[in-house]
């Protein structure tokens, strides 16, 4: 796996670059990230590096938990994440941060989206609901019949019916770098982020477009397989 940091968002804004364009911005505190312990394939059957977020109070944290933490790194966490096949060479006990990216790189971003509760199918699936008029008393916001008559017989499997709405993980992928702040950790990327401000979310470089891609160079390699095709 790409390089990768936790990291938690801290909101939205905007900025503006030399010409005066504004570009609309999620910031995310990407840092210091602790190196806790670094898996190889002789030792543990895989390469990973297990790095840990914002600091935390010993008394909080489990008993094992804690003695695995000090045995690496000797600074209680709150959030503990692995990432395999690590491309930065580490040691546990260094620290990283926002300069693991740099300006104009793609990443993507790793969240819990916002939890609504209970929706019902206008809400949760944008159902265009029931009639107000001619005869329709009580189905204005109802998703109507479900099942089938003689054959099956059932309510298939997967349908859109009311329920809990939000708080899944989800990804955002191919978000641009805008800014990288080394004095406060934080990084200002394009878009929207998951989650409410305030949440832990996961930085990770773009597995659709790595560290050096370009849209030309894209188009060029696009081309290339497209002509060899035909031949």
């Amino acid at each position: 796996m790409p390089i990768g940091l936790l990291g938690k968002k801290l909101g939205q804004t905007r900025v503006y670059d030399a010409k005066g364009v504004i570009t609309p911005v999620t910031i995310v505190l990407a840092g210091p990230n602790r190196v806790l312990q670094c898996k190889t394939q002789q030792s543990d059957g895989y390469n990973a590096v297990q790095l840990g977020f914002s600091d935390q109070k010993e008394q909080r944290v489990t008993k094992p938990l804690l003695g695995h933490i000090k045995k690496h790194s000797g600074v209680a966490v709150k959030r503990i994440r692995e990432f395999r096949y690590f491309s930065k060479e580490v040691k546990p006990g260094d620290v990283i941060g926002a300069t693991m990216f740099a300006p104009g790189d793609y990443v993507d971003a790793i969240g819990v989206t916002k939890g609504r509760g209970f929706e019902g199918v206008v809400g949760r699936h944008a159902f265009a609901g029931g009639d107000s008029t001619h005869g329709a008393k009580g189905w204005h916001r109802r998703s109507g019949a479900i099942g089938q008559r003689l054959f099956p017989g059932t309510v298939m499997r997967g349908m859109k019916m009311p329920g809990h709405m939000g708080q899944v993980q989800r990804t955002t992928q191919n978000l641009e770098v805008v800014q990288v702040r080394e004095t406060e950790n934080v990084l200002l990327i394009r878009g929207a982020i998951p989650g409410s401000n305030g949440d832990y979310v996961v930085i990770r470089e773009s597995k659709k477009r790595p560290k050096g891609w370009k849209p030309h160079a894209q188009r060029a390699e696009n081309v290339k397989k497209t002509e060899a095709k035909k031949k």
